[in-house]
């Protein structure tokens, strides 16, 4: 029987260009990374068969050829850029340039076993809107370093001025953001469901919809990685290092980490019990704060797969004995 062979190709995103290449092939193309040029990309790729194309994560520059290249049905697998330089040191391929990036990515594509499923389209503007929020966020406590610094009473009433005006603005954007989400039945649903949990609040109930897809669908392990929460090991022969956190999405691990600092503290038993255990294990502050947004992810993760609203404590009714 013949084997059949899936045609990969590799995209390298620049700004203005996008180099294309086809693994196993001299063919390359550059085109306009604009509508005109994804539309030839597109007819590019079919008249050769392409199936799956690799294209790099570029600071959103390559969102709209992605967008495009999913909606023609191709398959397509989104790397991090340190994946691909992984994949050519490997293989000692130290060379670089926009051609042969893009001759790595389709290699890099082509050894890929398994592509995960595209997220959901309908959360994509959402996630902008929710990096925008977080950006006014970041503004706000910008001014706030400058304001306690300042000793100016004419200047620290215009860092008051601003910080009241992004904050008033912060709101309203959460607002417009929480009532896009709710025109969706189902995302409403599961956004009630992170909700129920004690401690997460409503922006880290909306981090966790859109930064987090996967919610209720995978593991509590990868549900860990994914966040950035997960410990590894840093072991070597006799040596044992202290297990430390890395990668993962920055900006839903930070949301994590802030819910968790007031709900092991204050709002939810379960976390407070884990912090209070741990710090009498003599674990410093903030390994036992990322423990505890673990453990608030991984609670959210499992009331999301049940569909069920979080309870703190089963009912006394459960508990009695079947008659």
């Amino acid at each position: 029987m013949a084997k059949r062979i899936t045609i990969c190709a590799g995209i390298d995103t620049g700004k203005h260009k996008l180099d294309v290449a086809v693994d196993g092939s001299s063919e390359q193309l550059r085109v306009d990374n604009a509508a005109r040029g994804h539309q030839a990309l597109v007819e590019w790729l079919k008249c050769r068969k392409v199936k799956r194309v690799g294209i790099e994560a570029s600071g959103g520059y390559e969102q709209a050829v992605v967008a495009e290249l999913r909606r023609k049905r191709f398959v397509v697998a989104l790397f991090q850029p340190k994946q691909v330089r992984a994949y050519g040191t490997f293989h000692l391929l130290l060379a670089k340039n926009d051609k042969i990036d893009a001759a790595l990515i389709a290699m890099c594509t082509a050894a890929v076993k398994t592509v995960h499923p595209a997220p959901d389209p309908r959360l994509q503007p959402f996630a902008e809107h929710l990096t925008m929020i977080d950006q006014i966020t970041e503004d706000i406590a910008r001014l706030k370093n400058r304001l306690e610094s300042c000793r100016d009473t004419r200047i620290q009433g215009i860092w008051k001025a601003q910080i009241a005006l992004l904050a008033k603005s912060k709101r309203a954007e959460l607002k417009a953001l929480l009532a896009a989400i709710r025109k969706h039945p189902d995302l409403a649903a599961r956004l009630d469901l992170i909700y129920s949990v004690a401690g997460c609040g409503l922006p880290t109930a909306v981090a966790v919809l859109v930064r987090m897809p996967e919610i209720g669908n995978i593991t509590r392990e990868r549900a860990s990685a994914l966040s950035g929460l997960a410990p590894y090991d840093d072991d070597s022969g006799k040596r044992s290092g202290a297990r430390h956190i890395e990668g993962g999405r920055e900006r839903l691990r930070w949301a994590l980490y802030n819910a968790a600092l007031a709900a092991s503290s204050r709002w939810n038993p379960q976390l407070k019990a884990l912090y209070g255990r741990l710090i009498a294990a003599g674990k410093p502050h903030k390994c036992a704060l990322v423990a505890c947004a673990r453990k608030l992810l991984v609670t959210i993760n499992a009331v999301v797969a049940r569909g069920t609203p979080w309870m703190a404590e089963v009912p006394q009714l459960a508990k009695l004995p079947a008659v």
